[in-house]
């Protein structure tokens, strides 16, 4: 019965995000359903609820569906009831899509289960690392911003509006979110591999300012 829902699952997502950016398309999916699996391995979570999660999580992502927060869990949930899953699993599906992206930990934090956990830790290892360095240069392309400006400061105290609203360079994003992943790991498996996924990121940065300043 699992697999047979996870399949449906996976069907619908791949038509429904066939035309979407590519740092948020099936492909982005298919690399956090796959790190959920790998976290599932040593971390002790409802597999049905992680393994759905994963593969529902970007389906609606309110940043391209003008700030929508509320479309993503209504899809997923009117997905699921269609399915046959039963409601105190689409409930949890649901409850996680709207508390994991990394704008909602600006806010009071009023969900929290292990599931969240485990799939908050697998999207946001694909955050960071050099997949994180190709996405996030990706999306800046995608909005036309600059690749870095020298005279545009960090915002150090980021409010979820302003997170939202922001049109700095991609480089500043390293710095307003990237960067403070590492540290936001809930699991110990999570934790030890963003760990070399943030040293990346490091030297990406140390190797891209001495290129930008002909140091290099």
């Amino acid at each position: 019965m699992q697999n047979s829902i996870i399949e449906q699952t996976v069907t619908f997502v791949k038509e429904r995000l066939k035309h979407a950016e590519s740092g948020h398309d099936w492909w982005h999916i298919e690399r956090v359903w796959n790190n959920t699996k790998l976290l599932l391995e040593t971390e002790s979570a409802d597999r049905t609820v992680c393994e759905l999660t994963a593969l529902l999580h970007d389906i609606a992502d309110s940043k391209f569906h003008d700030g929508d927060e509320q479309l993503g869990p209504r899809i997923a949930g009117e997905f699921l009831t269609g399915i046959g899953v039963d409601n105190d699993i689409v409930e949890h599906v649901q409850h996680i899509i709207l508390h994991m992206s990394f704008k909602a930990s600006f806010g009071e934090v009023t969900f929290h289960s292990k599931e969240l956990e485990v799939v908050q830790d697998a999207d946001r290892l694909d955050a960071i690392g050099a997949i994180g360095i190709a996405r996030a240069f990706n999306y800046g392309g995608y909005k036309n911003r600059e690749i870095y400006n020298p005279h545009i400061p960090v915002d150090e105290h980021l409010t979820k509006e302003s997170y939202k609203n922001t049109q700095a360079p991609t480089i500043n994003h390293f710095y307003e979110k990237l960067l403070l992943l590492r540290d936001k790991m809930n699991t110990a498996s999570g934790k030890r591999i963003a760990d070399s996924r943030h040293h990346f990121m490091e030297l990406f940065l140390q190797q891209f300012y001495g290129e930008w300043n002909g140091e290099r």
